[in-house]
């Protein structure tokens, strides 16, 4: 799994002793005692100390969404949990009702839900699961799932994801897990889990090999709502004996573009295996694909050709966990003297996240367009000073992206240092827009070739989309 994304700083205080309901006046040599440990899966929730209610010292301390404390040793008995904000004193913020914990048995408690809201769907609570694994072979892992993702429906576990119509796991509703002993999956190889709702595949994860005969907790936590790149973002916590093996962010999601002016539909397969990514993909339409992470090269066939000499291959590297990825099929499929070939410009999307305004990306992606200034315009006249300047093929502006205005824009496209726009378009931005503008087409098109165009990709919801915009007269 990849590293931890959280550190784990916990000061734990243990109350010595503590009280528990219905104990009498016996002292007992050697007390019957259980383990509890504690994971904050709320995503809402701030950091939180956790008292015994009744006992002044807390059992833990500045408890972190993703965190989760090493087992805690009390008395058998009767205990009812305190929540305060971090460093807060005064009414808790939450109680728990009386939980108990039996004499040499273990259980996990997760914080879930919102803590925001009262609505009973959603609303905060605590899971309190008693352990009781059953021990899994040499070659397998026994995983208890547990659903702890507020804001998402019930879903089913689709080990391999590659059957989301008969997952293995059919139905996890909200809040529940599938049960004490858990259940068997194959050790010491990689594995794929699809996340399916309606017969379909809402996101997937890309687990490493773990170690026969482990026993872990696989925790659904976070938004599904929030980007995967948030660290809110819905994720799985996978959890072991000894607390926080890792948390497993979701796979990489690729939106293809094709933007090859002279390309006709085309087939995108992965030249390893031949596998089929993308089928049909025609000129000016957007794909979406969720892959495990790595690099990969892509072959591309003209739609509906079988498998052999593909027209054209590109390299796509570095996909990572927890992101999503323009990439801009561009270039010339019959290039001449001096022009680019076809190639994908890749990009990831870090576009800021503003409630107020919007966010823009800009990419180069017309082959025989020079280097670009790209400016609001009033007419055909630049206005200074520019947005983004000396934009060559195949660049990026991109990042956190620029900031305008949630207004009704003249986006001007010119010769980089030329004050006159060799093309306007108008565009109309909304609060909380989050988008790429692709500059696309061919600037001087011929038989054959699309003609220049801007075309907005728009990521603030998912999938995305994309929609094309021809220059004002």
């Amino acid at each position: 799994m990849r590293p931890t994304r959280f550190a784990i700083p916990l000061t734990l205080a243990l109350a010595a002793p503590l009280a528990a309901c219905g104990d009498d006046d016996t002292t007992d040599p050697q007390p019957d005692t259980a383990r509890l440990r504690v994971v904050h899966a709320s995503p809402d929730a701030p950091a939180v100390d956790i008292y015994a209610q009744g006992v002044a010292t807390p059992l833990v301390t500045n408890l972190a969404y993703g965190q989760v404390t090493p087992y805690l040793e009390l008395d058998e008995g009767t205990y009812t949990l305190e929540l305060r904000a971090a460093g807060a004193t005064g009414a808790p913020a939450f109680t728990t009702g009386p939980l108990w914990v039996g004499d040499d048995k273990a259980y996990t408690a997760v914080a879930a839900g919102f803590l925001a809201s009262t609505a009973d769907a959603d609303r905060f609570r605590v899971l309190a699961l008693e352990e009781g694994f059953t021990a899994p072979g040499a070659d397998q892992v026994a995983v208890r799932v547990v659903h702890a993702a507020a804001d998402a429906p019930t879903v089913g576990i689709d080990v391999g994801a590659d059957d989301p119509a008969n997952p293995e796991v059919p139905s996890l509703a909200r809040f529940a897990d599938t049960g004490a002993a858990g259940i068997a999956l194959p050790a010491g190889q990689p594995l794929r889990i699809g996340i399916a709702a309606g017969g379909a595949t809402v996101t997937s994860f890309s687990a490493p090999a773990l170690p026969g005969g482990a026993e872990l907790f696989v925790i659904a936590i976070g938004r599904l709502g929030d980007l995967p790149r948030q660290p809110t973002g819905f994720s799985l916590a996978a959890i072991g004996d000894a607390g926080l093996v890792g948390i497993l962010a979701q796979d990489p999601t690729v939106y293809a573009l094709h933007a090859s002016p002279d390309a006709p539909g085309v087939d995108v397969r992965v030249a390893a295996n031949d596998a089929l990514l993308i089928g049909d993909l025609g000129y000016g339409a957007l794909r979406g694909v969720q892959v495990p992470p790595g690099s990969y090269e892509l072959d591309f066939y003209a739609a509906g050709s079988a498998p052999g000499t593909p027209a054209a291959s590109a390299q796509v590297p570095g996909l990572a966990a927890g992101q999503r990825y323009l990439a801009v099929a561009t270039g010339f499929l019959a290039p001449g003297s001096g022009e680019p070939g076809f190639q994908l410009i890749a990009v990831a999307d870090e576009l800021a996240i503003d409630a107020d305004g919007a966010r823009l990306g800009a990419i180069h992606a017309s082959p025989d367009a020079p280097a670009v200034d790209i400016a609001t315009a009033t007419g055909q006249v630049m206005d200074s000073p520019a947005l983004v300047a000396g934009l060559a093929f195949g660049a990026a502006a991109a990042g956190a992206g620029l900031e305008v205005p949630a207004a009704s824009l003249r986006v001007g496209v010119a010769a980089a240092g030329q004050s006159a726009a060799v093309a306007t378009f108008d565009v109309t931005t909304v609060d909380g827009l989050r988008a790429f503008a692709v500059a696309t087409g061919a600037l001087a098109p011929t038989a054959g070739r699309q003609p220049f165009r801007l075309t907005i990709v728009d990521t603030s919801a998912s999938p995305w989309t994309a929609t094309a915009i021809a220059p004002n007269p």
